[in-house]
């Protein structure tokens, strides 16, 4: 073998070595970038999953988070306006909300302890086992409100107005200034007996059959019994024929939420109004 020859021979020995370096490299870094790839696919799925789990389960929380008021401490909240919010279960401590309004809000369960009610407005409000411990109601106005089963220990009324105001098995020996003998205030130390006939009673217990109506416990009491103090107000606002139109029409078309007894005599009464019953 000439020497050309064997040249020849190392060079296609180098390019074959070269070859099979860069064929073998490729093979490799192919796999090394799908690898990669994978890891980082599962980086990013991992990472979107939690991402997405974590919306999802925000999204839950909110879609089943209650409806609820608010939760103050030492607060200043003069002048606003609070009108037909749901202030049922909050939580308030030495709060002043002087010369503010509270028309048809519900205080179902709230507790609002020390806070100051001067010069407030609660027409159509609900204090439904509510604490109103030690708060100030000096001057406040109150029309077609119920007190039921609320606290009111040592609690200021002084010069308060009250119209077609009721106190339903509520302990008011401590309350200072409130005028017992006032004839717009109706005290009854238990839930009263009230006869209806089977036509109405039927009517009440098939408008509560409504989720939303169910689910605002202005009609029943704790027990799921009818509630006669509900229903002497409502006696008191219509008679009993337009009451058993009314309330059917609100067992049909009730779709949304609502908080008061008030949001019903509102309702029958635009239907009276609209002369559809």
């Amino acid at each position: 073998m000439t020497i050309k020859s064997k040249e020849i021979e190392k060079k296609e020995t180098n390019n074959d070595k070269k070859k099979s370096v860069v064929k073998d490299k490729k093979k490799f870094d192919s796999k090394d970038k799908k690898k990669y790839e994978n890891k980082d696919k599962k980086k990013f799925d991992s990472k979107d999953k939690k991402k997405y789990e974590g919306k999802n389960k925000n999204s839950k929380k909110k879609n089943t988070r209650p409806s609820m008021g608010f939760n103050f401490n030492n607060i200043e909240k003069k002048n606003k306006n609070f009108m037909y919010q749901n202030l049922t279960k909050s939580k308030c401590y030495n709060s002043n909300f002087m010369n503010s309004n509270f028309d048809f809000v519900s205080f179902r369960g709230a507790h609002f302890k020390s806070c100051n009610f001067t010069g407030c407005s609660f027409n159509g409000a609900e204090f439904i086992g509510a604490n109103l411990k030690e708060s100030n109601f000096t001057e406040a106005r109150f029309e077609n409100c119920v007190f039921e089963s609320s606290k009111v220990t040592e609690a200021i009324f002084k010069d308060a107005v009250f119209i077609n105001t009721v106190f339903l098995m509520t302990d008011t020996d401590t309350v200072k200034n409130l005028n017992l003998e006032d004839e717009n205030i109706r005290v009854y130390k238990e839930m009263p007996e009230l006869e209806m006939t089977d036509e109405l009673r039927t009517t009440v217990e098939t408008v509560m059959t409504n989720k939303f109506v169910k689910k605002a416990r202005v009609l029943d009491t704790r027990e799921g019994k009818i509630n006669n103090m509900s229903m002497m107000i409502l006696l008191d606002n219509f008679d009993e024929s337009t009451l058993i139109k009314g309330l059917n029409k609100i067992e049909e078309h009730t779709d949304r939420d609502f908080y008061t007894l008030s949001y019903i005599i509102k309702l029958i009464k635009k239907l009276q109004k609209d002369e559809i019953i």
